[in-house]
């Protein structure tokens, strides 16, 4: 058993040296001589907040904190609510998960004359003014300091779960489910292509997933700089952790979690569309989304192959799943390409895996349906199991694997499939991790005490029965091939099967494994092991101290790399698996 790890909870990157960051008053002083200074007459700043910012503290902090200042909340010019609810209905659907990706631009979202006549207004007052919400730098104003108010997707899911609505919407009391759907496929959405334009130009990065009298601010030098240096050196992300129904007590054990915490289901350790980055200098740190640097250095980040492949996305997700002495997770399918596509406007699927970290004796990983099976009778029995009464078993239907330490199963799209109880499952998979299709949850109702969303007709779409126990056991299980064993250095292809476009590779070594992105992002964990450190053979950045269970992306402008046991580890033995899209790279030594 591994030894318990140093895990880092708040991994940092350094913005540039020289650089600042500000908050509270010091802040709102900063951003007013900047404004001074760039205006040539009265000052105008024009705070672009991202949807879930909360614009009326924001309003009241700097009607107190710069008093001169005449503060706009210009979200007033929104068009109303009900205008705004018909625009999006046909993304929103009836569906209380899913909805369809919308392509919205926030100019849709306001009125136009609206917004000419707030910056006519502004223009000819002469005062020094502040223009404050989701879309600030529509307002048509001349010489304006302009300022990104970013905010986090996870923290914006804290609030909505706190009571926090959408966007102009007065839903604080609606299903937290239906709240992600529409930030998920409407609001994040056109919020991500709104900022894109933004981020060259912006003068200021001011941090609000803390309160908004402590938020922290940077300048937009800094803030492009952090980035751009981001993607020369390996570098993680903010991991959060969330319980869930089915959760486990792994991660509280063996990460230094909140012991208080009933249970933890999920980490999300290298999911950038949700995750932070946190930027730091001096000891003081600004967050941000993780995302901003997908969008504003893809082809450093991802690599040209697969930039041209993806788009500004990153398409690579690595995510802890925790049933030791938990619950099995529902039986669920993912949608095929063609469906996902077709139905909800998504250019990829979520195939995915499941890397065991640990598992007792009787772990089990349910996968693929059973030789024989009748797709209408297992069909009707799930529909049947909708009534508590009539529970649907499982264990006639769909086979049960026994699942060890280091153990790989490769879940493409179209498979049935469940992580069974006590077990600590490292998912590598595609990214859309929404689309999931519960068939069936245990008769189990959510931490909300609602019941868990069944979708058995798109299950029913999506079900490929070829799947079965001949075909598991030829393509999903036990497929390590040995690529190389010299020097040290045990490399093996872990099987992800060919309709997924991952390639994952495992490297077991004592002191050193030598690596190279060969122009595409790497993704890593460090499955076995303490503590190692990242290092280039060239100098080209300092060396990076990963442990145990630390999930790791090196850029593709990296290149070289080697993972090397770190001073002073007790361990003797270690593991990374690595991660990187496949067709991108060599992929035979």
């Amino acid at each position: 058993m591994t030894s318990r790890s140093s895990y880092d909870r708040q991994p940092t990157i350094p913005l540039p040296a020289g650089s600042s960051v500000w908050s509270g008053a010091e802040a709102w002083a900063r951003l007013d001589e900047s404004a001074r200074q760039a205006s040539g007459g009265a000052p105008i700043i024009e705070v672009d907040c991202y949807p879930g910012v909360d614009v009326p503290a924001l309003v009241a902090e700097l009607r107190e904190a710069l008093p001169d200042y005449t503060v706009i909340d210009m979200e007033d010019a929104a068009k109303p609510a009900e205008q705004l609810e018909a625009m999006i209905a046909r993304n929103l659907t009836d569906d209380r998960v899913f909805g369809v990706m919308s392509h919205f631009t926030l100019d849709e979202f306001y009125i136009r004359a609206e917004l000419d006549a707030l910056g006519a207004a502004v223009a000819a007052s002469h005062r020094p003014t502040v223009l404050v919400g989701w879309g600030a730098s529509l307002v048509p104003v001349p010489h304006a300091t302009l300022v990104l108010a970013d905010l986090a997707r996870w923290e914006i899911q804290r609030r909505q779960r706190a009571g926090a609505t959408n966007w102009h919407t007065a839903n604080a009391g609606e299903d937290n489910l239906r709240k992600y759907k529409r930030g998920f496929f409407v609001e994040w959405r056109t919020a991500d292509r709104h900022k894109r334009g933004l981020f060259d130009r912006v003068d200021f990065v001011l941090d609000t997933n803390t309160s908004i009298a402590g938020a922290g601010l940077i300048t937009g030098d800094a803030f492009r700089g952090a980035l751009a240096a981001a993607v020369t050196t390996p570098f993680r992300v903010v991991p959060f952790f969330d319980p869930g129904v089915w959760g486990g007590q792994w991660m509280k054990e063996k990460l230094d979690l909140d012991p208080s915490v009933d249970n933890y289901a999920w980490c999300f350790d290298c999911v950038p569309e949700e995750n932070s980055l946190l930027l730091e200098a001096d000891g003081r740190v600004v967050e941000i989304p993780a995302m901003d640097l997908v969008l504003t250095r893809p082809r450093e980040l991802l690599g040209a192959k697969t930039f041209a492949r993806f788009g500004a996305e990153f398409p690579i997700r690595f995510d802890f799943l925790d049933t030791m002495e938990g619950g099995n997770l529902s039986l669920q399918v993912h949608p095929l390409t063609d469906y996902i596509l077709d139905t909800f406007g998504m250019h990829y699927t979520q195939d995915e895996s499941y890397y065991l970290l640990d598992a007792t004796d009787d772990a089990v990983v349910y996968l693929g349906t059973k030789e024989g099976v009748d797709p209408a009778e297992m069909l009707g029995a799930l529909e049947a199991a909708a009534d508590p009464e009539t529970p649907f078993d499982a264990e006639k239907y769909v086979n049960r694997f026994p699942a060890r330490k280091h153990d790989h199963f490769s879940i493409p799209a179209g498979t049935v499939h469940a992580s069974g109880a006590d077990s600590m499952v490292l998912e590598i998979s595609a990214t859309p991790f929404i689309f999931t299709f519960k068939l069936w949850d245990w008769g189990r109702v959510g931490l909300d005490g609602i019941p868990r969303p069944v979708h058995l007709e798109h299950g029913r779409n999506n079900i490929q029965w070829d799947r079965d126990t001949d075909w598991v056991r030829e393509n999903l299980l036990d497929q390590v091939e040995l690529i190389s064993d010299e020097g040290g250095v045990r490399e093996e292809r872990t099987g992800l099967h060919a309709l997924e476009f991952l390639e994952v590779r495992r490297h077991w070594f004592s002191e050193e494994a030598h690596h190279d992105t060969e122009g595409t992002v790497n993704v890593l964990n460090l499955v076995e092991g303490d503590a190692v450190d990242v290092v280039s053979p060239s100098g080209a950045f300092p060396p990076y101290r990963v442990h145990y269970a630390e999930t790791f992306i090196v850029p593709a402008a990296v290149g070289p790399f080697i993972v090397r046991r770190a001073a002073g580890s007790t361990s003797t033995t270690f593991a990374t698996v690595k991660a990187s899209v496949r067709g991108t790279v060599t992929t035979d030594n």
